[in-house]
């Protein structure tokens, strides 16, 4: 009896021990060459619903801007940021903002009742006026890490009036004194951190300080001094909260034989760099400022405001929004109102002329990217058929050819089963389009190599040969 009670008791512990263990299967895409261990790992689990989340609204049709309109500092009192803009852009740019972030509150939100619109009697509006300025300033000087999408108000808010994904500075841990005085926070496991316990706040040192990010070494058995147990565990602790703000693993940004050198990294890495100095600097520029502006129950429990970091914009995915380009449909947030944004907010934009036969046989006219597990073609998959169209009706001689990816994780036969049915769905698609069944080819289906996992589940156009 003693044996049968030690066993169910091993059970229950053992369950409980791997409660917080990931089970199979899990998606994994090898993203450098073999034998280097570069694999991104996925649960679909976790990404799947958080890719369902992502929903986008409606865009406000832009309002033709003649030549010599009236611009919104010349119409309206007090307007501090996008002054520059035509007062139609304006009001439209206002009525997106307003759905973006404050959809329930309406303009009541920023503007008090009763009051002028020129009235700064809301702290609301006086911070508003410095986030759209932000934003602005996003995109017209951190390319680096935003282009070619771009960011808005939406990105972060994604209709609420405070992102979800903020930080305020971690007060410090009661500590009973001796070794522990100045524990920094450790075995408190932190959420910044990914609920482990290296330390309390790895985001202030280097995303509001500018505290060096590098524990290893760059040769074998290093002597002299190097980064502290304290520094190494800062610095692992932002990693990992990088990795769960973009849904990624080590390999996203590294190369499995050397952390530490840049040489042999992943572009993403150099993407990763820009985007902590991008927070750094939006920290200390735009927010910090606006301390004294909020009222005290918005600061945190040391008196600070709310602050960025890689989780505000990303929630959860390497690409906002799976990389939505709602930029293009706000050029005000852009930048400077200029003739470029004029035009654009104009008219409509024109439907991208057809690359010609030589220039697109050099790369994919078309790349459609599928869900796990699923052949139906979504809305983006409909938009990059549209324009291969438009080119192969514009090039009568242009024939295209098919080619399927899949992944390398689970059954292969099921997986490029997978990806010839997804290059049949896309075939008749353009045969529904019009196109003739023999300017369409179809190649066998092949494993993904280097590709994101989004990737591997891919069929390309290409023109062919």
């Amino acid at each position: 009896m003693t044996r049968i009670h030690n066993a169910v008791l091993a059970a229950v512990l053992g369950s409980l021990l791997l409660a917080g263990c990931e089970r199979p299967p899990m998606e994994t895409t090898q993203t450098g060459y073999r034998g280097t261990a570069m694999g991104a790992v996925v649960n679909p689990r976790i990404a799947g619903p958080i890719e369902a989340a992502q929903t986008l609204p409606e865009p406000i049709t832009a309002i033709p801007v003649a030549a010599g309109a009236p611009l919104a500092k010349d119409s309206y009192q007090n307007v501090q940021v996008l002054g520059d803009l035509p007062a139609t852009e304006f009001t439209r740019t206002m009525l997106a903002i307003t759905a973006w972030v404050a959809p329930k509150q309406g303009c009541a939100y920023c503007h008090a009742p009763g009051e002028a619109l020129s009235s700064d009697k809301l702290y609301t509006k006086v911070v508003a006026r410095k986030m759209i300025a932000m934003t602005r300033h996003i995109n017209a000087d951190w390319k680096n890490h935003v282009a070619p999408t771009g960011v808005t108000c939406y990105t972060c808010h994604r209709g609420e009036p405070v992102p979800a994904q903020v930080w305020f500075k971690q007060p410090a841990q009661r500590s009973a004194g001796g070794t522990t005085a100045e524990s920094n926070g450790q075995n408190h496991p932190s959420v910044a951190a990914g609920l482990t316990s290296l330390g309390i706040d790895p985001l202030a040192p280097y995303l509001l300080g500018n505290e060096p990010i590098r524990a290893a070494a760059t040769s074998a058995l290093p002597t002299g001094p190097g980064a502290s147990i304290r520094q190494t565990e800062n610095t692992f602790g932002l990693m990992v909260h990088m990795s769960k703000s973009l849904g990624v693993n080590c390999t996203h940004c590294h190369n499995t034989r050397s952390h530490a050198e840049w040489a042999g990294s992943p572009l993403t890495r150099t993407q990763a760099f820009h985007g902590i100095h991008m927070a750094r600097d939006l920290n200390n520029a735009y927010l910090v400022p606006l301390t004294a502006s909020f009222p005290a129950q918005r600061l945190g429990a040391l008196g600070d405001v709310a602050k960025i970091s890689c989780a505000t914009c990303h929630q959860g995915l390497n690409k906002p929004l799976k990389g939505a380009p709602m930029l293009k449909d706000h050029p005000a947030l852009a930048g400077p109102w200029g003739a470029a944004a004029v035009a654009a907010a104009a008219a409509p934009a024109p439907a991208a002329e057809p690359a010609p036969a030589a220039t697109a046989a050099a790369g994919p006219l078309g790349r459609i990217l599928f869900e796990v597990g699923k052949i139906n073609l979504g809305a983006q998959a409909r938009e990059a058929i549209t324009a291969v169209l438009a080119a192969l009706k514009a090039q009568p001689d242009l024939k295209v050819a098919l080619s399927g990816f899949a992944d390398q994780t689970g059954n292969a036969d099921k997986n490029l089963a997978l990806a010839k049915d997804r290059a049949l769905a896309v075939r008749d698609a353009l045969r529904a389009g019009g196109i003739a069944e023999n300017r369409v080819q179809l190649r066998k289906p092949e494993f993904a190599v280097g590709g994101a996992v989004a990737d591997a589940r891919r069929v390309d156009i290409v023109a062919a040969q």
